[in-house]
């Protein structure tokens, strides 16, 4: 049970990335983005379940595509 709410937070913190990229709010999309990334680090240190490590790197992957998102907006 303590694994899906781990894992319901973040999915929750990276929707609201999303949603800031949505409304091009890239400064709190980023400000968001960093916590998360910290969070997600933090499960990686003190997990070894390979089923949370699945999850955790597929959240890895979507907020490196969040992150090249949010900082290819912030070139323009």
């Amino acid at each position: 049970m303590e694994n899906i709410n781990k894992f319901s937070s973040l999915k929750l913190s990276v929707q609201e990335i999303i949603d800031c990229i949505a409304v091009k709010n890239m400064l709190d999309a980023k400000n968001k983005l960093v916590e998360v990334s910290e969070a997600l680090d933090d499960l990686l240190d003190f997990s070894d379940d390979d089923e949370d490590l699945i999850e955790i790197s597929k959240y890895q992957v979507l907020l490196n595509q969040l992150h090249q998102k949010i900082n290819s907006s912030l070139e323009l």
